[in-house]
């Protein structure tokens, strides 16, 4: 039983506020990446499109592709419409042998939006998210097909947010549909991280490890804020950070509870200003290292792709 320990170079390079890591590139961040001892990276929207072009990146750092995000507009068009706009991807994907698609719906989201409040995320009825999860089953039955699952990412600002949420939409999809497991985006939404954990743990393909900033949430919270503002004030950090306050121990201890064997991927967006994105996550990856030992998981090495 072995992980992989991955990064998203999302702190070096910030596609919501490119402003914020102007001064960093994507070779930068890869090199960086690489010394650390990632063995993968997600895909950034600043890497080669084409495959072959992508795989010579990949191997010139000697990292693996550990993923990537899709922004979903499955609540806007149609089945049809959506294999479409996803079947790139989900071909590039499986030629590469990544582990999944990070996928997540962007029809409705907010999360972009620096003058939208986290309070006006939209908030589904029940029988909404059951008749979305349906038709997303199907598309991730489709794309499993072609070898590439879909890992469903939830995410602040967006209609699957919160625990309620994680729970309606998983309770109606099937199991064709993994879940990503994101540590920080579940805290910032109030859930009960360690519990959607055990009540989850036979849908998770995919695992973000981002550690949350109490006082700096807390401030958002009481000023309505947005994602972007949360961002931008410093609520989300690394693994390891003495200023976070997810237990990550008692996180991997439950990963190997349930002999997971995929990827834990240290994602955590910061002004490069006031958290430098190497040290950072240098910091990340040391603390999951050790806590990966201490709970009996076998971490694979770097050269071990796929």
């Amino acid at each position: 039983m072995s992980v992989k320990i991955g990064v998203s170079l999302i702190a070096w390079q910030n596609d919501d506020l490119p402003e914020l890591t102007a001064a960093y590139t994507t070779e930068g961040a890869m090199e960086d990446a690489a010394r650390i001892g990632y063995a993968g990276v997600e895909r950034g929207r600043r890497m080669p499109a084409d495959t072959d072009g992508l795989r010579a990146y990949l191997d010139r750092y000697g990292v693996a592709l550990c993923g990537g995000w899709f922004s979903g507009s499955l609540m806007a068009q149609d089945a049809a419409a959506e294999k479409a706009a996803l079947g790139g991807m989900v071909a590039q994907f499986a030629a590469l042998d990544a582990p999944c698609i990070v996928y997540a719906e962007c029809a409705n989201t907010i999360q972009g939006d620096a003058a939208a409040p986290l309070s006006r995320r939209p908030k589904l009825a029940r029988e909404d998210v059951t008749a979305y999860a349906g038709r997303l089953t199907e598309l991730a039955k489709w794309a499993r097909g072609q070898g590439m699952p879909l890992a469903y990412h939830h995410h602040m600002g967006s209609m699957i947010q919160d625990e309620e949420d994680i729970d309606w939409l998983m309770d109606g999809s099937g199991p064709e549909l993994d879940l990503l497991f994101d540590t920080g985006h579940l805290h910032f939404a109030g859930g009960n991280v360690t519990g959607v954990l055990d009540k989850w743990a036979h849908r998770i393909g995919h695992v973000h490890f981002k550690d949350v900033r109490q006082p700096v949430l807390d401030r958002i919270r009481a000023n309505d804020g947005s994602f972007l503002d949360a961002v931008q004030a410093g609520a989300f950090t690394v693994p390891g950070d003495p200023e976070g306050c997810i237990d990550f121990q008692a996180v991997t201890d439950r990963l190997a509870a349930m002999q997971y064997e995929g990827w834990i991927v240290v994602e955590a967006e910061q002004d490069p200003a006031k958290a430098p994105p190497a040290e950072y996550a240098r910091l990340g990856f040391d603390h999951i290292v050790g806590i990966c030992r201490r709970s009996g998981l076998e971490i694979a090495p770097a050269s071990a792709k796929g």
